[in-house]
Order: C-alpha cells, then structure tokens, then sequence
C-alpha cells in the first residue's frame, strides 16, 4: 500500500497483544465462535488416524449412550485453542505446551464452541530477553454455555518491539 493510502485515513488493523499487554487476572472473551460440521470431525478424525467409531460412524454411534457421533476431543482441543489465538498467542514466539486438558461434557457434530481465557501468569523469559511467558486458562462451551474443555496453556510471548513484521 502506498503512503498515500495511509494518508487516506488508513487505519491498522488488530496487530495482537505483547507480553507486556498481558496482567494476571485478566479475562478474554474470545470474539468468535465455531460451529462443528460433520465434515469437520470425519476429517480430522481420518487424518489423524484416530481408529474409534464413535467419531465417524453414525450407525455405530447411536447405539453409544450418546446417541450421536462425539466429536474427537483432540479436535475440540485445536479450535479452541484456534479461537483465542486472536487474543492470547497473535504474537507468540513458541507455544510451550498444555496442561491439565480436562473434557467435561461431550461436544457433538452441530453444537457450536465458544471460549474464554484468564491469565493465570506471566514472567519474564530466563533464556530470551525478547519474549515472557504466560500461562492461561481457556475454557470451551457449547452455544449453551457448558465447558466442553478446560485447559492451561503457556505460551512465549514477543515483547513490544520484537516480533518479526508482517
């Protein structure tokens, strides 16, 4: 874009938060929300090579005490983590791991999952001066707000001036 654009009245766009953005307590309301097809979990339940009927053979399902397909759980896990990547890791450096993955209700092929994140922790990086880390909390829901997930995560998060540019 020239700069006479951005003369124009350009505005930028969302850039994502920094290590500095972030104080422990705070809550994030991720703004997007997933609704799971069908298509979706066959999908990802085949490419991941995950061999149980529950996720993908619907004859098989309905006799299951859930009566329908679960969605695979690693897949739940993945857009959720999706869903706040806006808000937590935009500006991540590395991805350092989940913890305490917990599934406390099933999520079935047409619900739609929503999440929401506080900061559990943050602290500088010993090894890189660059980036801190921070530890969340996410929690997924179904539309009527029932955790489907609950997780922690830690996440290393460039510092204000750091990150590559886009």
């Amino acid at each position: 874009m020239s700069a006479n654009n951005r003369a124009m009245g350009e505005k930028p766009g969302w850039q994502g938060r920094f290590f500095e953005d972030f104080e422990v307590g705070d809550i994030y309301r991720h703004v997007l929300g997933r609704t799971i097809t069908t298509t979706d979990n066959s999908w990802f339940t085949q490419l991941t090579m995950n061999t149980n009927p529950i996720h993908v053979d619907h004859h098989y399902a309905a006799k299951t005490e859930f009566g329908r397909p679960l969605v695979n759980s690693a897949f739940t896990l993945a857009v959720v983590t999706g869903l706040s990547v806006s808000d937590l890791s935009q500006n991540a450096f590395a991805n350092l791991g989940w913890e305490k993955v917990r599934m406390p209700a099933p999520l079935f092929e047409g619900d739609t999952v929503y999440a929401w994140s506080e900061v559990l922790e943050t602290r500088a990086s010993r090894s890189r001066p660059n980036v801190g880390i921070i530890r969340v909390r996410t929690v997924g829901t179904n539309q009527h707000e029932v955790p489907v997930i609950e997780l922690e995560r830690s996440i290393m998060v460039y510092r204000r001036g750091h990150a590559p540019t886009r």
